[in-house]
């Protein structure tokens, strides 16, 4: 489990191809990473399947997390969010993300407000219903909170899209890769598990 709190910014060193699937190898910073460990690159929830005492780390990637998320698109160079998981002492600062993506988004555009950036993504429509105004998301692994929704089809979206807006500070700004995005890049999309439980329950007690 993670919080949505990035904690560093990795480097893609390599990229390698296995038929359906690919092996990424990472710049991480983090010098005291395990065999097994879980990290969330992006949001995602990944294994450490090789490492060293360097930072450097290999994650595999399956062909299903290829279809969910952006990390398909992952090239050398690219810069990646970073998350190690949670311990029961860590103070939960974001709020509870799983790093399972539950669809891919789009970056709109981004307005500056202040010294802040009021920032724009379309959803697939089908998140509608499980995002409220200031309640909270996760964009490529980073936790935020939604200041405004639009409606489905409405302003910069498609007939199956809505745009919602977040008001991003300049520390997030400059310590995520969420200033690096450019309009229509993709972004992964986790909503709130406690939405989807509280649906399930419902659906099962009708």
């Amino acid at each position: 489990m993670f919080s949505g709190i990035i904690e560093s910014l990795g480097t893609i060193q390599t990229v390698k191809h296995e038929k359906d699937a690919i092996v990424v190898e990472v710049d991480t910073g983090i010098t005291d990473l395990s065999m097994g460990e879980s990290i969330a690159v992006n949001g995602v929830c990944l294994t450490v399947v090789q490492y060293n005492q360097q930072g450097q780390a290999s994650f595999f990637i399956s062909s299903e997390t290829l279809a969910r998320t952006n990390l398909g698109k992952l090239v050398e160079g690219k810069r990646v969010n970073l998350e190690r998981a949670v311990t029961p002492s860590t103070r939960l600062s974001g709020h509870i993300v799983q790093g399972h993506v539950d669809a891919p988004g789009r970056f709109v555009k981004a307005e500056k407000s202040g010294d802040a950036h009021q920032v724009f993504f379309a959803f697939p429509a089908s998140l509608r219903k499980y995002v409220v105004e200031k309640g909270s998301i996760a964009i490529d692994g980073t936790s935020l909170t939604l200041n405004g929704i639009g409606e489905i089809g409405g302003s910069d979206a498609a007939s199956d899209e809505f745009v919602i807006h977040i008001m991003i500070i300049p520390h997030t700004w400059e310590h995520t890769t969420l200033g690096h995005l450019s309009p229509n890049d993709m972004v992964n999309v986790e909503v709130d598990v406690i939405a989807k439980y509280v649906e399930n329950l419902c659906l099962i007690q009708k």
